[in-house]
């Protein structure tokens, strides 16, 4: 099992497969994503060896991210190796959605049993502005697809001040009958985003207190899930969930690592390097890899240092999907 000098085990590994992202979003990539680095993303081998080393080290969850990873034409194969591999009993991706309607069939078939979509705003005006696109009954349409194909589905919703209140309203009402998640994330300072970042941030601990105030009660969290707080009530079918990575103690509970579309591992997502895996990919040495895995490991802080603006290598989200 991979345990940190804290006592942290890592039951879940978020991997890039692209940073390349075909949307704009105001808090992420206003200006459209700049080619600015080699394009040489993992291969399906490389990534198979990745999967399988962290596999045998006790890992049981794979989110497959990007950028935007349905740009990846061989993502089907990708899930299914994901899926295939001994010891992964859960197989997610993170998107944008704007290929959901055409893409979730395939991905389903080849072992995809969790599904997050990212939808900042259900106001399509709002959600044009936010994105550059026009694109949110498209995704919708997707949502409801993946739904009635039995996947596990959570909407990713990032905190902004211009937008929050209708958002959240529209939210609620929309859960009522909902069988799925919507997480409310705090939005997060990056290397680029200093300015947008104190003109929009908004803590969720209001938020909280008003969910408990109105009989929301939290959920206890499996082993392998992500950061949110989750909330449930007897009159919703859906779960409403937070990310507050300022809030105390957040770090505490972190059990997961990330790998980056060009084989670098990231102890954090404002970690102020990427330490270099692909040497061994290269050769498919899986035993190898978890040797090296175990000791980067002792490099992991017990913080992000976020309250601090310490913001490490991560210029913007897409660079690790989050």
């Amino acid at each position: 099992m991979l345990e940190d000098k804290f006592g942290r085990r890592f039951h879940y590994l978020r991997l890039s497969i692209t940073d390349v992202c075909n949307f704009r979003c105001s808090y992420c990539l206003p200006d459209g994503y700049q080619c600015d680095t080699p394009r040489d993303f993992l291969s399906l081998g490389e990534i198979t060896t990745v999967v399988r080393a962290f596999a045998e080290l006790g890992t049981s969850k794979i989110r497959i991210t990007g950028g935007e990873p349905s740009l990846r034409k061989d993502l089907p194969q990708i899930i299914e190796r994901c899926a295939s591999t001994p010891g992964i009993k859960q197989v997610a991706i993170t998107t944008n959605g704007y290929k959901l309607p055409q893409m979730i069939n395939s991905w389903v078939d080849a072992g995809l049993t969790n599904l997050n979509v990212s939808i900042d705003s259900l106001d399509p005006r709002q959600f044009h502005a936010i994105t550059g696109h026009d694109k949110l009954q498209t995704i919708l349409q997707g949502v409801e697809q993946a739904l009635a194909l039995g996947l596990k589905v959570k909407i990713n919703s990032v905190l902004l001040k211009p937008y929050s209140k209708e958002l959240l309203s529209t939210a609620l009402a929309w859960l009522k009958d909902k069988p799925l998640a919507l997480r409310l994330i705090e939005l997060m300072e990056t290397g680029d985003n200093h300015d947008f970042f104190n003109a929009n941030h908004l803590s969720g601990q209001p938020i909280k207190e008003q969910l408990l105030a109105q009989g929301w009660q939290q959920s206890q969290r499996d082993i392998a899930a992500g950061p949110a707080q989750e909330f449930s009530h007897p009159d919703y079918q859906g779960r409403l969930g937070l990310i507050m990575p300022y809030s105390k103690d957040f770090c505490a509970s972190c059990n997961r690592l990330r790998v980056s579309a060009t084989g670098n591992l990231h102890l954090c997502l404002f970690a102020e390097q990427g330490l270099p895996l692909r040497p061994l990919l290269a050769d498919g040495d899986v035993a190898a890899l978890k040797e090296k895995l175990a000791a980067l490991l002792g490099k992991k802080e017990a913080s992000h240092w976020l309250h601090d603006g310490f913001t490490g290598a991560t210029k913007q989200l897409a660079m690790l999907g989050g």
